[in-house]
């Protein structure tokens, strides 16, 4: 009577307008999705787009800076020859004449310590006729003694048209030597490099672009088009936050009678940042692809339903003569309990998605039980979009990354068919789990970048770190012995500053030295809870005014050989990033247990009960913002970090301190679900 029940006509079509529903829905959801994927692509690229401009732009400045040394280099190779003629004796009006010829120098001149002109290679006649005085007060400098070079730079000419480039040296009687070259085709080259014809030319060869502008805090620095005036930074949190926290934003903002898709970023030229760089690109590409997607779906979501009905009206009809001999023969076929006892995840379905075999490698693969997977889709298990090439394309033999359960796997999956005495088509997958093997890989592939980037930033670190303590010394002997005749209070707050400076640098020095040449390990037995205890009284008030709530649960107790000033290091790095990660009110939960049982993980080889040196776990869990997954991939990269004054060394640091104890270390985190770091190593470090 209840099978009659459900067959009936009534029941039926309420089970149809459910279905249209579901089928309505998710073509719904899909076209969200759909323009999530699209905005996410366009702000992909169009980043992409703006740091090629941000390098472009920045070559070409270095490049004119770069044609600047060359001028000056010169000018001062053949300042060098002719101070040695000048010292021997050698020196003539000719000599200088021959000099510039050569050379392609435009004019030189030597002045005696009176500023009084000796030689010149410019002709005596004209001389007398324009009577034009170089302006010798520039070299008071060289005839004071005060310095032995100096560069004068751009300047206007004075007797004619156009630009000079020039250079002045002393002479062993603190006379000068002026050396002066015509500057106009470095002007000509710097027109057509500069920052502003760069970013027009891009405008030009790309009609998708609205603007580009460079903007300080104050003004429009160079922009593209007829672009006068644009939202200044003071009046825009978007571009604020910006400019003060150094990152990558983007918006849909409307522009006169436009809708546009902007994207800022701050530009930074030698370590110092100017403002943001601003583009304004036309939003129409995006528009056009919505209608076709909506276009598309309306189509699809006819098409579903049609078919629906036609499989439904189908399934109806032979339900009750085929359902059991068509399982019994798929069971028959195929074996199924040898299927089930296999290592590697099989899965069977047919056309429509209905899965009918999932053995039980595939439930440990999905941890999910074969009775709920039997009820649903395939396209409802792989519901990622990378994965659902599993079931959409004709592929043989594929290595693939697919987000399952919220993990992300490397997988080798096989794809084949079948048709059975009916002709209906089904499909086979069989999925080998590489996940282990390929996190062990890049955990090594880490592990060697660690080391070379901590090779190099040790060589930097000696290169800068004698200078610092000279300059150190040098400040420090100043303030004790040079008494200034004036402004004594400034002189020494000066004097502290650079000392304080100095002193903030070479800290840092000691940061990438400590990276760089990890102290060798010094193991000692200790309780590994009473160090946990310490670290719990060492942050009680900075607790209890962040309002954070640190739990630690003991599953073991016991001594363990660790170097407990590293492994202190370690717990302080993960616990301070915690308290930071809450800011307030939340929770920070301190697990140790051992891993005594006879079970092989993601990283570490199986772990018996008895064995001398077991495994012991450490997590470290906090109810956080949580990380995204690019963030999750990079946090233990040398140099990384999301915080505004972080040096990016911290978890480095950890990471590595980890590697000596024979240990390894992961995170597991999602955004709004908080931050797990996982410690595994053995109770007794060996070397």
């Amino acid at each position: 009577m209840k099978n009659k029940k459900i067959l009936q006509p009534n029941f039926i079509i309420l089970i149809f307008i459910a279905l249209a529903f579901l089928m309505i829905s998710s073509a719904l959801i899909e076209l969200y999705q759909s323009k999530k994927d699209l905005y996410q692509l366009m702000e992909e690229q169009s980043h992409t787009l703006l740091e090629s401009i941000i390098i472009a732009s920045q070559n070409s400045l270095l490049t004119n800076e770069y044609l600047e040394d060359i001028s000056q280099k010169r000018l001062l190779n053949n300042a060098n020859l002719i101070k040695k003629l000048y010292e021997d004796g050698k020196m003539t009006d000719e000599v200088l004449k021959d000099i510039c010829d050569q050379n392609d120098i435009y004019r030189i001149n030597i002045f005696n310590n009176q500023a009084q002109k000796i030689f010149s290679s410019y002709n005596k006649e004209a001389y007398k006729v324009n009577k034009i005085q170089f302006p010798v007060e520039r070299l008071k400098p060289i005839f004071d003694g005060l310095t032995d070079t100096l560069v004068i730079g751009l300047r206007k000419a004075r007797a004619s048209a156009g630009y000079r480039y020039a250079i002045a040296i002393a002479t062993n009687d603190n006379g000068a030597i002026v050396l002066n070259i015509d500057a106009q085709q470095y002007l000509e080259f710097k027109k057509h490099t500069g920052f502003g014809p760069f970013i027009r030319k891009i405008a030009i060869e790309n009609p998708q672009i609205i603007y580009i502008a460079l903007q300080d805090s104050f003004n429009i620095l160079a922009a593209t088009g007829n672009i006068k005036t644009l939202e200044s930074i003071q009046n825009s949190e978007f571009l604020s936050n910006s400019f003060t926290d150094s990152v990558f934003l983007s918006r849909i903002v409307d522009f006169d009678t436009l809708t546009i898709f902007e994207i800022v970023h701050p530009y930074t030229f030698k370590n110092e940042t100017i403002g943001v760089i601003r583009i304004g690109l036309s939003t129409a590409p995006l528009q056009e692809i919505n209608k076709r997607i909506y276009r598309r779906l309306i189509i699809i979501t006819i098409v579903l339903i049609v078919i629906g009905l036609f499989m439904f009206t189908l399934i109806f009809i032979r339900q009750r003569l085929g359902f059991l001999q068509k399982e019994y023969e798929i069971v028959e076929t195929y074996s199924g309990n040898i299927i089930d006892n296999v290592s590697d995840a099989i899965i069977v379905f047919n056309k429509t998605g209905d899965i009918k075999i999932f053995n039980n490698a595939a439930e440990i693969l999905f941890i999910k039980k074969k009775d709920e997977v039997l009820q649903i889709s395939i396209k409802e298990l792989f519901n990622e979009q990378e994965c659902k090439k599993l079931y959409e394309k004709e592929i043989t033999i594929h290595q693939m990354n697919c987000v399952i359960a919220g993990q992300k796997k490397y997988l080798l999956v096989s794809r084949s068919s079948f048709h059975d005495s009916d002709g209906v088509e089904y499909i086979i997958l069989v999925m080998k789990d590489l996940t282990e093997q390929k996190l062990l890989e890049e955990q090594m592939e880490r592990k060697q970048r660690l080391t070379a980037m901590g090779e190099l930033a040790s060589g930097v670190a000696h290169e800068i770190r004698n200078p610092l303590n000279a300059i150190g010394t040098i400040i420090q002997q100043l303030k004790k012995d040079f008494k200034p005749g004036h402004d004594k209070d400034e002189y020494n707050e000066l004097t502290e500053i650079v000392y304080g400076e100095v002193r903030r640098i070479n800290d840092t020095v000691q940061d990438f030295l400590r990276f760089a040449r990890p102290e060798p390990i010094q193991a000692s037995n200790f309780k590994i809870t009473e160090l946990i205890d310490q670290l719990k009284k060492q942050y009680q008030s900075i607790l209890e005014k962040q309002k954070i709530k640190l739990n630690a649960e003991f599953k073991w107790n016991g001594n363990v050989f660790w170097d407990k000033k590293q492994i202190k290091q370690v717990l302080i790095n993960i616990i301070q990033n915690a308290i930071e990660a809450i800011d307030n009110n939340g929770n920070i939960y301190i697990e140790l247990s051992s891993l005594n049982e006879s079970r092989p993980n993601r990283f570490s080889k199986p772990v018996r009960s008895g064995q001398d040196n077991e495994e012991l776990e450490i997590k470290i869990t906090d109810d956080g913002p949580g990380m995204d997954i690019k963030t999750k991939e990079n946090i233990f990269n040398l140099y990384f970090t999301t915080k505004a004054k972080g040096t990016g060394i911290g978890l480095s640091l950890v990471q590595r301190i980890v590697y000596e104890h024979g240990g390894v270390i992961s995170v597991d985190s999602e955004p709004g679900k908080g931050t797990t770091f996982i410690l595994r190593l053995a109770k007794s470090f060996k070397e």
